[in-house]
């Protein structure tokens, strides 16, 4: 990934991205809300573990569900991503190294015995949640099998 930052086109795109929030983005907030309503606890932005500087933007810790809410500009979302005008060499690396990034993460939380979903900013709230509970059913499914003892005959 290249390692000096570009110059802003203007002062205005420098402002606009220099805001950009990096947790507490509405689709986080408006799917953390929903599962608070329904009764869900959960951490926000938990750190990944062994993985300095990366955080799941949702955790349930107990049964290692993470969710990952994706805004569609950052991580190349199919649907909705753009191509920027202005250094485009060094948003192109950026962008790729983000959906590197994101693909390393998986794996590792992975292979730690973590479910991941992963949702984008544009997906409707209550059908995330709805996918994320499903996941998070299947994870206590499991974790309660695991934990039933064995019975002899």
């Amino acid at each position: 990934m290249a390692t000096r930052l570009p110059v802003p086109a203007s002062s205005g795109v420098s402002r606009r991205m220099s805001r950009q929030r990096r947790k507490d983005t509405a689709p986080e907030v408006s799917i953390r809300r929903l599962l608070h309503a329904r009764g869900y606890r959960y951490r926000v932005a938990w750190p990944v573990p062994a993985m300095p500087r990366r955080s799941i933007d949702i955790a349930f810790t107990r049964l290692r569900v993470a969710v990952f809410i994706d805004g569609c500009f950052w991580h190349s979302c199919p649907e909705h991503r753009t191509k920027p005008a202005s250094n485009s060499d060094w948003w192109s690396e950026k962008l790729k190294a983000n959906q590197i990034r994101d693909s390393e993460t998986n794996a590792h939380l992975a292979g730690m015995g973590w479910s991941v979903i992963r949702i984008w900013e544009h997906e409707d709230p209550t059908e995330a949640v709805e996918a994320i509970l499903s996941q998070h059913r299947r994870a206590l499914q499991t974790s309660r099998n695991v934990q039933q003892p064995m019975t002899s005959r």
